[in-house]
């Protein structure tokens, strides 16, 4: 059976004949970015704002809406149509709150920290999300990948959309955690260009600093992520109550692909503060090698300085300036003691 013959069937033995005709084409106000009813898992309409807490309330009916950076008025419509409560739609008029997990009556509201790469930065974004019986509602601020590719997919699978909104929060947490992955494997290949170059030259400082900022953003990455182990723990554990226990193997799921976002982020710090520090010694090991080499030639060049500053003295008594080859026999000094000092600063590996 085609998935548009399960959608017209659906549509006709769910939705009331008393209910007025939907405009599927409808354009959303500024801010919303879907509100679509679902009856067992699919899709039947676009509904307006305005209509959304009374098609929660249907049996096998679940709302889903996605705002991005809402107005306060839009908020407060959706506020109105699912009781929302106001310190939850305070956090996410707000945003800039850390990753967590609260229950408000029967409702449960869950921030997360989402990322992406924008000019060689990570730039930080939130979700809020509110998850109540009949209906689940998506806040995003700030740098975030649009949740329309989470709708589509699961769209084409009504079988698990028709398992209610706390799927749908599977979905979107899942999408947050797997979108972590392209921000590292860019960090991760700009790692490895740092690797090949640590070790064939010193770090200028322009390396220095663009390191240090990728440590730093790897640090504000890693204390985004944290808290979500602790959020989808919650979710597994069976202590909320919006949350069925069949659900808890995705969430455990996604616990792990968090723990594994965690491990990279360390792994890729340290590797970090490895090629800092294996740039100090290659530097070091080159300003030992310079010094050296001065130190020879000034060894060298301190034998024909010191002769010449011995006989270049203003003395009367002086035997050695009687004789016949006494300049001959000075400038061989000279040559066989700098000669002699050359090839065991060569042998020693300092020249």
């Amino acid at each position: 059976m085609s998935v548009a013959h399960v959608r017209f069937t659906a549509a006709s033995a769910v939705v009331p004949p008393s209910d007025p005709p939907l405009d599927l084409g409808q354009r959303h106000e500024a801010g919303v970015v879907a509100s679509s009813v679902y009856a067992h898992g699919v899709r039947i309409a676009d509904i307006p704002i305005e209509e959304a807490g009374a098609w929660s309330r249907k049996d096998g009916h679940v709302v889903w809406i996605g705002l991005l950076e809402p107005e306060p008025g839009l908020l407060k419509s959706v506020q109105e149509q699912f009781n929302l409560h106001p310190l939850a739609v305070e956090d996410a008029t707000n945003a800039h709150q850390r990753p967590k997990l609260e229950q408000y009556g029967d409702a449960l509201f869950v921030v997360a920290r989402t990322a992406q790469m924008i000019d060689k930065r990570i730039a930080f974004g939130e979700t809020h999300i509110f998850v109540g019986h009949g209906y689940i509602v998506s806040v995003r601020h700030g740098a975030s990948t649009s949740y329309t590719s989470v709708r589509q997919h699961w769209e084409t699978c009504p079988t698990s959309l028709a398992k209610g909104e706390d799927f749908i929060l599977y979905a979107i947490l899942d999408f947050i955690v797997d979108n972590y992955m392209p921000v590292l494997e860019a960090i991760h290949d700009e790692v490895e260009e740092i690797e090949d170059k640590v070790l064939a030259r010193p770090m200028a400082r322009t390396d220095i600093e663009r390191l240090y900022m990728l440590r730093r953003d790897l640090l504000r990455l890693r204390n985004a992520v944290g808290p979500l182990v602790e959020v989808c723990q919650r979710l597994t554990n069976g202590s909320v109550p919006q949350i069925r226990p069949t659900l808890a193997p995705m969430f455990r799921d996604v616990t792990d692909h968090v723990r594994t976002v965690q491990e990279k982020i360390d792994s890729l710090r340290e590797v970090l503060a490895f090629a800092f520090e294996a740039s100090l010694l290659v530097g070091q090991s080159q300003e030992n090698a310079i010094t050296k080499r001065l130190a020879s030639w000034a060894a060298i060049l301190a034998v024909p300085t010191a002769l010449a500053g011995i006989y270049g003295m203003n003395f009367k008594n002086m035997p050695e300036l009687e004789m016949h080859y006494g300049y001959y026999v000075v400038l061989a000094v000279i040559v066989t003691t700098c000669l002699t000092l050359f090839w065991r600063f060569k042998r020693n590996g300092w020249l």
